[in-house]
């Protein structure tokens, strides 16, 4: 089990625009620490806010060794807490999602409000003061319908990230949308290599027939910092999309921790469908056209999101295990939407259903692979594989700057 010195020496190893080392895919120390100086110090998608729209709703999620609950409150405002009553340490909610008055530890029925304080502790004797017991906050970002956490004390910047999200996802109107569908599996792969495979789409030819017949392959229209400016179809599309109020120019953050990006589908499809046309008869928000492509916004290390003139799709990664990560998607559609009236719940869902199946047995056999002895990380192609390259770079320079002691850089 690599310990941080030794992992800092395999990230200092490698060469650039190669894949990791096998001991970087698959060692429980290198879990852990992945975990302790990424996932539990960065901002995390974590659901659609319109996924509880009521005083009282709740949704739960486990993000590594933190079970985590979500609540909106009655003046409307989502908080997020650590799912952890003040007195024993019982879950006080062990669904995924629910409703309820008042949060209540089913283990002695200590009593919160939807906002953490303490309401209510039995036979606590005359000196108990429960101010003091309030349930432990965790940071809480809503942006223009999607909710992110972080589990830092000292949460980093989100604001410049935030502005962009809410100019460009202004005109999906998630605030008034809600979830048709829901789906979680569970990759048998580390959740780098399953965010390698969305970074690419190298293998979407091969492996996604069905996501092809309207998502572009050609790895120009993807390209990190934006297509090709020669390309009439691509300036032809921002043009019109940004004539209707659709920002639609290429936008990231320096490193590229995340990115905004509004692309067209092929053939003038319509949304992610098998008879490419519109799934759903209500268009999201203030969409001025149905054809209007993807906006592709990513967040590493958890989230990529297609929103599209019908509906939304948000995808959520958590890592479970050195080897195992769970991917959580969600279909938005207009709240207003009636499911076999305005839209088919098969229709919908087929596309990216079939997707992710397929990305799962890709991570699945690329995880296999990795773990022979016999592997040693290969080139990726800077053609088709730039947006690997670049998340490699930035997991790390992350990584190194932070397993990198601070005494001694203090001392130079």
């Amino acid at each position: 089990m690599l310990d941080g010195h030794e992992m800092l020496s395999a990230l200092n190893r490698r060469k650039p625009a190669h894949a990791l080392e096998r001991d970087l895919y698959c060692d429980p120390g290198v879990f852990q620490l992945d975990m302790e100086n990424l996932w539990y110090r960065e901002w995390l998608f974590a659901i659609p806010a319109c996924e509880i729209p009521k005083t009282g709703n709740f949704v739960t999620l486990q993000v590594g060794a933190y079970p985590v609950v979500i609540t909106r409150g009655s003046d409307k405002q989502l908080r997020a807490f650590h799912n952890v009553c003040r007195h024993r340490g019982q879950r006080l909610c062990s669904k995924l999602v629910g409703s309820t008055p008042k949060l209540v530890c089913p283990y002695h029925q200590w009593t919160y409000e939807h906002d953490g304080r303490l309401l209510f502790a039995r036979d606590m004797g005359p000196d108990f003061d429960p101010s003091k017991y309030s349930l432990k906050p965790i940071a809480l970002r809503e942006v223009n319908g999607m909710v992110f956490i972080c589990l830092n004390e000292t949460p980093p910047d989100f604001d410049t990230v935030a502005g962009k999200l809410t100019e460009y996802v202004a005109p999906s109107g998630l605030a008034d949308a809600k979830v048709a569908f829901s789906s979680t599996i569970v990759e048998n792969g580390n959740w780098k290599l399953v965010f390698e495979n969305n970074r690419e789409c190298y293998h979407c030819g091969g492996a996604h027939p069905s996501l092809c017949r309207t998502y572009s392959d050609n790895p120009n229209m993807t390209a990190m910092e934006g297509p090709d400016s020669a390309s009439p179809d691509i300036l032809e599309h921002w043009h019109r999309c940004e004539a209707a109020g659709l920002p639609s120019r290429f936008v990231n953050d320096p490193g590229f921790q995340w990115r905004l990006a509004r692309i067209p589908l092929l053939n003038n499809a319509e949304s992610y469908t098998m008879s490419t046309k519109a799934a759903v008869k209500k268009r999201m928000g203030a969409m001025p056209f149905n054809d209007a492509g993807a906006l592709l916004f990513y967040h590493y290390p958890n989230t990529w999101n297609h929103f599209l003139g019908d509906h939304a799709i948000v995808f959520r990664i958590v890592p479970l295990s050195p080897t195992t990560t769970e991917v959580t998607t969600k279909w938005l559609v207009h709240k207003d939407a009636v499911e076999g009236v305005d839209y088919d719940l098969t229709d919908l869902t087929t596309v990216w259903l079939n997707t992710n199946d397929e990305d799962r047995l890709v991570v699945e056999e690329n995880q296999k692979g990795i773990l022979s002895p016999a592997y040693e990380p290969g080139p990726y192609s800077k053609l088709q594989e730039e947006g690997v390259i670049q998340f490699i770079d930035w997991y790390a320079n992350t990584m190194t700057d932070r397993l990198t002691p601070r005494t001694a850089m203090a001392a130079e």
